[in-house]
């Protein structure tokens, strides 16, 4: 039987494989550990509202990343405002509880363990509809920061 964390960790590989041909690690680079409680906070982005508790675990700056990882909260009632990116796919996986996807086709419910993969010029975003926290792992592919990943204007 396949566990949650396998499923998730095979839909990622699946979605970085699609974007960016990589099928493994470039060898020699250096390895880079942080830990959440050692990452600042970061405000959010133009179109998010309500609390975000924001952290960049991986990118350019503290890596030397080509790709950002970072990680959210979202409490009752915020929302990552929808965007569509023209240099970058996103990436986001919810660890803990639930909202709506906001994309093109409009609004769908996104729970713990959805992962959701938007391919570069397709409009997403996250609205924490809940009473609870929203918990959520997210990324970027193709650029080293969100400043890097430029909004496609429409």
């Amino acid at each position: 039987m396949t566990s949650k964390a396998e499923k998730i960790g095979a839909a990622l590989a699946k979605a970085v494989k699609a974007s960016t041909g990589i099928t493994s690690a470039t060898l020699g680079g250096a390895l880079f550990r942080t830990n959440i409680r050692n990452v600042p906070k970061r405000d959010g982005l133009p179109g998010d509202t309500g609390p975000i508790d924001m952290r960049m675990l991986i990118d350019k700056a503290s890596a030397g990343a080509d790709n950002t990882l970072g990680w959210s909260v979202l409490k009752p009632g915020a929302r990552y405002g929808t965007r569509r990116l023209r240099d970058s796919d996103a990436f986001f996986i919810v660890l803990k509880g639930h909202g709506q996807l906001i994309a093109d086709g409009g609004r769908e419910p996104c729970a713990e363990g959805d992962v959701v993969y938007c391919p570069r010029g397709v409009r997403h975003g996250f609205d924490n509809t809940s009473n609870d926290d929203v918990v959520m792992l997210w990324g970027l592919l193709g650029a080293g920061s969100l400043e890097g990943a430029s909004p496609q204007d429409d």
